[in-house]
């Protein structure tokens, strides 16, 4: 791609790479949409993977979106509770499964 373009979604042969990637896996930590889907034109890759993951929850992978980009995507396409799990906390639902301590959730599981 040339400096001077954006690539602002991607393609079908991205999103079969992606769909063939989807329906092997056990586990989906999905974050961040792979289009700016919040233009109509721009969005055919990211609903096809949200689709992909969807059907994959179907087939009993769980499936994890985390991150407020693609929590809203989840939002639009009306898939939230068609998904194992949907979180806004993208970067601290990554240090999270990375083991980093979070305040908040040290504070809480302290009191159980």
């Amino acid at each position: 791609m040339l400096r001077v373009m954006q690539g602002l979604d991607c393609g079908p042969q991205s999103v079969k790479k992606f769909q063939e990637v989807i329906a092997r896996a056990k586990t989906i930590v999905w974050n961040g949409p792979p289009g700016v889907f919040e233009f109509e034109k721009f969005a055919n890759g990211t609903k096809a993977i949200m689709d992909a993951v969807v059907e994959a929850t179907s087939n009993g992978t769980i499936t994890i979106i985390g991150g407020g980009d693609t929590a809203t995507c989840a939002a639009k396409y009306e898939t939230e509770d068609k998904v194992s799990h949907v979180s806004t906390g993208g970067g601290a639902s990554l240090e999270l499964l990375e083991g980093k301590n979070l305040p908040g959730v040290a504070a809480l599981s302290s009191k159980l």
